[in-house]
């Protein structure tokens, strides 16, 4: 038997954050991450200026937060919100590149996909269906325009060593 119901809508949400900061965003499946998340940022970069937003999908149904900086808080709580996909988080970083991070968040036992670590624009494509949503992907950033040539690699190369990510 087929059930045919009505379909729901496809939206993007843009994700607000400020200039210098990064975004991770990815899906979990347990209240317990929103802690396991903080305690990663702190054990691997305590540098680290931070908010992570946790969306519950069932139970109380709560956004979960946590951080060391309340404008964050708020932007991660508010990005978190518009989003309003059940076992969704966001991470916003300040002080640290996700790639510091990443492994590790993506190691955590409940985290089950990273959708983007960016600081470029970022949008999320959400599907909606009555009282739930979940996401179906990101727009991150802007499309290329063109191929490098060899003084575009020796940029690239440079900028690498100079941020210490290559030697």
């Amino acid at each position: 038997m087929i059930n045919v119901r009505e379909m729901g809508t496809i939206e993007t949400v843009k994700i607000d954050f400020p200039d210098g900061a990064n975004v991770i965003l990815g899906y979990s499946h347990f209240i317990k991450t929103i802690e396991d998340l903080e305690e990663i940022i702190r054990t691997v970069r305590p540098d680290a200026i931070y908010a992570i937003g946790f969306s519950e999908a069932s139970g109380d149904r709560l956004v979960r937060y946590e951080g060391n900086d309340s404008s964050l808080i708020d932007i991660a709580i508010k990005n978190i919100n518009r989003i309003g996909a059940g076992h969704t988080f966001i991470i916003i970083l300040k002080n640290v590149f996700p790639i510091a991070i990443l492994n590790q968040i993506k190691q955590c036992q409940e985290v089950g996909r990273i959708f983007a670590a960016t600081a470029n624009p970022l949008d999320v494509i959400v599907y909606r269906e009555g009282d739930r949503a979940g996401v179906l992907g990101v727009l991150d950033g802007f499309s290329p325009v063109g191929t490098e040539n060899d003084a575009d690699r020796e940029k690239r190369k440079e900028l690498l060593r100079r941020i210490g990510y290559k030697k």
